[in-house]
């Protein structure tokens, strides 16, 4: 017996699908920006997590991520459908386990200031920007190309992942770009 796909017994529609992982997708984004940006840092502890191994570990899940986008990708053009699943769902489990690591990281570190001057500051904050505005768009598209395919929605789950590879990969690409500029020029 396959384990996927998941028998769907409801007829909610993709957009139906599509609202329900906007709304958890806004829970979860509202969380990191409170994170980041707005919950006070408990004193010294940037510096102590200042040498953190988790960014690093950070980039290389993003990293896993975007390779295991592109080899389920060549694989569903191979129509090797195993395998894609295999590597897709892959590409999910390196993107949780970013997600759990980034918070670990950002509930005691905050905000990571970028000390690049010259061209490589926009260059830094234009990259950041649109990684994270298409983190925000994404995570609700990634959540319903997933949920399609798991409930066998092919036909829909193949028109939405046109959407969302392009978007998932340059979201993963750009967190290891990111990494890089913030070690490099800080």
């Amino acid at each position: 017996m396959r384990p996927f796909p998941i028998e769907s017994k409801d007829n909610a529609s993709p957009r139906t699908i599509l609202f329900w992982s906007i709304i958890a997708s806004a829970f979860v984004i509202g969380f990191l920006l409170w994170l980041i940006y707005l919950k006070q840092t408990p004193v010294g502890s940037a510096t102590a997590t200042s040498d953190s191994v988790l960014p690093a570990v950070n980039a290389m899940l993003n990293a896993l991520s975007a390779c295991s986008l592109v080899t389920g990708f060549i694989f569903i053009r191979r129509g090797q459908i195993n395998l894609h699943r295999m590597f897709m769902l892959g590409a999910m489990f390196f993107s949780a386990l970013f997600l759990i690591s980034y918070i670990a990281y950002h509930s005691t570190h905050g905000d990571t200031p970028f000390r690049g001057t010259g061209i490589i500051r926009p260059i830094y904050f234009f990259i950041l920007i649109s990684h994270i505005l298409l983190t925000i768009i994404a995570l609700p598209v990634i959540l319903t190309t997933v949920f399609l395919a798991l409930t066998g929605r092919f036909s829909a789950h193949r028109r939405i992942a046109r959407i969302t590879l392009p978007a998932w990969l340059y979201v993963s690409v750009t967190g290891v770009v990111i990494f890089f500029m913030l070690r490099f020029f800080n």
